[in-house]
């Protein structure tokens, strides 16, 4: 029986990398006309694989919408394959829900067009989740196709057994943490083996004798796969005429150009018998570590902080609140959400969120992020003016000013929620605006207080009233400029119900309640609450005493920095070279912000010398395209100052303690980090990814060489034991390191000064010079606590919704909670509409490695348990969550 070669013609196509995006975009173009060209006058061509992207379409009739037809002719006819997703993400550095809303647009798009193809594919995906394989099987794919995160050994070759990421053949099955198994696929040869197959019978015979070998080497059956392209590759159009030299050159074998429709059904019915498993996420753990790339988590920082936001915004604000309006308007945004969850995964291509691509592309990405943003935005304060309108607040006195809070999160909430609450208004049709503003400042000062629905009076900080310009646009007539008096009132609140709403009011005269407790001690140098007592030293580290375990922790929040000779993928510290820490720098100063019985704030002000770049060498190495490794550079002699202001704050009957770090960065060439050593000397921690609370282990495999071992998060990183644990939450910082038994490292900023990889692609702006805001958290907890702590960090990242209310009537009780989850280690990661059903969803997952008891309550409906594309299961709602499953909800109104 001759062994079949399978030849899929495609190219990998980075919509933006080392060009800006529309270089890439008019080369797109070239290919498609190409393509469309090719299909119509070579019949032997079989199909062209687009890369798993149905973006790419819309990119192309963008420029040519009058081809339109031909491309749905090419579809139909096979010659084209599309999909399954929008586009090809990143998929650590992106939240659950962006990896989900990627499938369900990809399926939506594909679906208008034809078939998608049914693979998960990741050809270049910087790692793959360790929660694919449940997720695939949630859409009804069985196979996913990857690049990156196995090493492959080798037919003749066992797998080593203290290797679990390697695999003796590239084909192989996947099991993720929920034991959900499908058919994993690694391009062993990369997915470019293929490439630029000779039509030339000398040059043929030396291609495929390596290349037959090379295949052979990893194959599990007669079945080889070649990938006709590579990034950016145009088409081989003269592909017909290679295939036919081979199977004349190579009478052995067949070869065909094929399809992975095609080629995985024939693969798939003849794998052997020791076919190996891999489980879980695969990050090239079993290499040297040199080129896992999970340093592209803490390149331009400020691009994971603004998708942070946006994610926040559209799944924790906008879509929660358009979800609850519905109840009221009847009606649900999908059309503008959906353009901004397009706009906002335009910027999560593995070169566009991972920061590894020209400056261009990611001054381009910040656009997008605004838009997408704006649009949140849009819908989400549409969503609170028709709730507005219908809170009832007759329960208020007349001559006070109502408001309500929101938390959107789906967890309980503690924390300040902040409300601008407008005094007086004078419109400009009233007379000249300078008049107006005039009379609202010269108008006498009151003091207020807040008073809750039973009149109990409510802790909060009022400012003194400020006078400012504002319109309002009304729906049925043009816009109303006027003057406003206003005050910012900021209200502490206690684990605050997910999903609730509660009504407060502000009214006239001093709260009489004598604020006499405090927080704050030996001049700001002590905070201190029933839980906790912080001491803040003289070298600006911080001395942490947990009263109930009488614990105590020592050099928590010191800030290192060291030098950084890599690029955008992968950090380098110079050779040769110390850390420079800031508990080894001089004196801090402290300023007391907030001190109440409720919250204290202090601002630590602390001053760090540090080379103000690398030496000159290092710009000449880059030009010499010198690998990073064997680089020479060294770190400037010149020293600058580096002014770190930290914002510590700490709540009463509260462990964690909430950092806001803010610096003016004008060194290059380097890389910040905080450092929280836990005294927790144990072989593994745990991390928020996709779906997912992942274990890792904390020491590196036999072959891993790199001196540092960067991880991927997104809300937390947890060191702990059966004694406490230590969870140290972030926003936007996506990586970590364990280090030195125990020290938690946080990534805040690394800059550099190259893309890397390939060749010497200047990156100015990736030093990120100028101001750079850090937020991030501690908590101590016991044994019993952790899943607790990891759901404060996920609710730290959703800001509480407030809206100013007038004194009515109406449907909506002044408090409630919209529903009830009732499951401790669930995470909810959606709130929302379906577009295809009309029902409400709510998923989330077990953060859990065990059975849970969960519980999820919406009055007047009932549940239905929905797959990934929120279509009906057909399986019945259990109980008990199942180990790491992630599940979705749908609430079907009761007839």
């Amino acid at each position: 029986m001759k062994k079949k070669v399978y030849i899929i013609s495609h190219s990998h196509w980075d919509r933006e990398w080392y060009m800006a995006y529309e270089q890439h975009h008019m080369r797109l173009v070239e290919l498609m006309d190409d393509l469309l060209e090719l299909f119509e006058n070579d019949p032997e061509f079989n199909s062209f694989h687009l890369d798993g992207q149905t973006i790419i379409l819309d990119d192309y009739l963008q420029v040519r919408p009058e081809k339109r037809a031909l491309v749905q002719q090419a579809i139909d006819a096979g010659k084209l394959r599309i999909g399954p997703f929008y586009i090809l993400q990143d998929d650590f550095l992106i939240s659950s829900e962006s990896n989900v809303r990627n499938m369900l647009i990809g399926f939506e798009e594909t679906q208008k067009w034809g078939v998608p193809v049914m693979l998960g594919y990741f050809p270049d995906t910087f790692g793959n989740m360790g929660q694919t394989p449940q997720m695939m099987k949630q859409v009804g794919i069985e196979a996913a196709a990857f690049g990156r995160g196995v090493k492959p050994i080798g037919f003749d070759n066992q797998v080593l057994e203290a290797e679990n990421y390697s695999s003796q053949y590239s084909e192989m099955k996947w099991k993720g943490p929920d034991n959900s198994e499908i058919f994993g696929l690694l391009f062993a040869n990369w997915y470019s083996n293929g490439n630029e197959i000779p039509a030339e019978e000398q040059e043929a015979k030396a291609f495929w004798d390596q290349k037959l070998a090379d295949a052979e080497q990893y194959a599990s059956t007669e079945h080889l796969l070649m990938m006709n392209g590579v990034d950016h590759q145009p088409v081989q159009k003269d592909i017909s005429k290679a295939i036919a030299l081979a199977n004349r050159l190579y009478p052995d074998y067949e070869f065909i150009h094929s399809n992975f429709t095609d080629y995985l059904a024939a693969v798939t019915n003849d794998l052997p018998e020791d076919l190996g498993t891999v489980e879980g996420e695969l990050t090239s753990q079993e290499t040297d570590g040199w080129y896992t790339l999970a340093n592209t988590a803490s390149a331009r920082v400020y691009l994971k902080q603004w998708n942070t936001k946006v994610q926040r915004q559209l799944e924790n604000i906008a879509e929660p609140l358009a979800t609850m309006a519905y109840e009221v308007s009847g009606s649900y945004p999908h059309d503008q959400l959906d353009y901004a969850w397009k706009t906002l995964m335009q910027n999560h291509p593995h070169d566009s969120i991972c920061g590894c691509s020209v400056d261009s592309v990611h001054r381009e990405m910040i656009t997008r992020f605004e838009k997408a943003d704006e649009v949140g935005k849009f819908v989400a304060e549409e969503a609170m003016r028709q709730l507005s309108q219908v809170i009832d607040t007759s329960e208020f006195p007349e001559d006070t000013y109502p408001f309500v809070v929101i938390n959107t999160a789906g967890t309980a909430k503690t924390g300040e929620a902040v409300i601008e609450v407008e005094l007086e208004r004078k419109k400009f049709a009233e007379g000249l605006p300078e008049t107006l503003f005039k009379e609202l400042e010269d108008a006498p000062v009151k003091s207020y207080h807040v008073e809750n629905a039973q009149g109990e009076i409510i802790p909060a900080i009022v400012s003194e009233a400020t006078v400012r310009f504002d319109y309002d646009l009304p729906k049925d007539r043009f816009r109303i400029p006027y003057m406003e008096k206003v005050v910012n009132v900021t209200i502490p609140l206690e684990e605050m119900a997910a999903f609730s709403w509660e009504t407060f009011t502000l009214a006239e005269g001093e709260a009489p309640i004598a604020i006499t407790d405090s927080m704050v001690s030996d001049q700001g140098r002590v905070i201190e609450n029933e839980l906790l007592k912080i001491k803040i030293e003289e070298n600006g580290s911080l001395t942490v005493l947990d009263k109930k375990m009488d614990r105590q922790f020592e050099d928590m929040l010191v800030f290192e920095d060291t030098g950084d000779v890599g690029n955008e993928y992968i950090y380098k510290q110079p050779s040769d070279t110390a850390p420079i820490l800031s508990n080894q720098q001089g004196d801090s100063r402290v300023e007391i912000l907030v001190d109440t019985p409720e919250i204290a704030q202090i601002q630590l002000i602390q001053t760090m010398m540090i080379p103000v770049s690398a030496d000159e060498l290092l710009e000449r190495e880059q030009q010499m395209v010198v690998e990073f490794r064997y680089r020479k550079a060294k770190r400037a002699k010149e020293l600058k100052p580096l002014l770190i202001e930290t914002k510590i704050t700490l709540r009463k009957n509260s462990r964690k303690i909430d950092f806001e770090t803010t610096i003016d960065n004008q060194m290059k060439d380097h890389r910040l980090r905080a450092l929280f050593p836990t005294k927790l000397h144990v072989e593994h921690h745990e991390a928020d990814s996709i779906f997912e609370v992942v274990t890792r282990p904390n020491k590196v495999s036999a072959s891993w060489e790199n001196p540092t071992n960067p991880q991927h998060q997104h809300a937390f990183v947890n060191l702990h034991d059966e004694n406490y644990g230590v969870t140290i939450g972030n926003y936007g910082l996506n990586e970590y390191e364990i280090v030195d038994a125990g020290q938690i490292a946080l990534t805040l900023l690394r800059c550099v000064g190259e893309l890397g990889d390939w060749g010497y692609f200047p990156t100015p702006e990736a030093q990120c010079l100028g101001q750079q805001h850090f937020q991030y958290s501690m908590e101590i907890h016991e044994p019993n606590e952790k899943f607790a702590s990891y759901q404060h960090a996920y609710a730290a990242q959703v800001p509480f919704t407030t809206q100013q209310l007038a004194n009515q009537q109406g449907e909506l009780s002044s408090k409630n909670n919209y529903l009830e989850v009732d499951a401790k280690t669930f995470a909810i990661t959606a709130l929302k509409r379906s577009k295809f059903n009309d029902k409400v969803v709510l998923r989330g997952f077990n953060l859990s490695g065990n059975e849970e008891e969960m519980v999820v309550q919406k009055p007047g409906t009932t549940n239905r348990l929905l797959n990934l594309l929120e279509k009906d299961s057909k399986q019945t709602i259990e109980p008990t969550l199942m180990p790491y499953e992630i599940r979705t909800i749908g609430f079907e109104e009761e007839k």
